[in-house]
């Protein structure tokens, strides 16, 4: 049943990566992340989303133009020093 299971799961995931318009529940499938925590990104306004009616909606690509720029954002440009280390180095 376990292996069942799994093969349900990745059909839900696949059917939410060939939408072009996701709702929260497939929108936090297809990035990883839970529900609830996709919620609080867009209501901090940390990812891209828009209402329709009273409901969040997702863009297929436009999640991935943003995941896309959010990648190579964090792999150019020097890293970011801890607080300690920037605290350390100031003295």
């Amino acid at each position: 049943m376990e292996g069942h299971q799994l093969t349900v799961e990745r059909l839900h995931i696949m059917a939410a990566d060939s939408r072009e318009v996701m709702n929260i529940r497939q929108a936090s499938q297809y990035l990883g992340v839970s529900p609830d925590t996709l919620y609080k990104y867009v209501t901090e306004e940390k990812i891209p989303a828009f209402k329709l009616g009273n409901r969040w909606k997702f863009k297929k690509t436009i999640l991935d133009q943003w995941m896309e720029q959010k990648s190579t954002m964090n792999m150019s440009g020097a890293k970011k020093k801890p607080k300690a280390a920037k605290a350390a180095s100031a003295r």
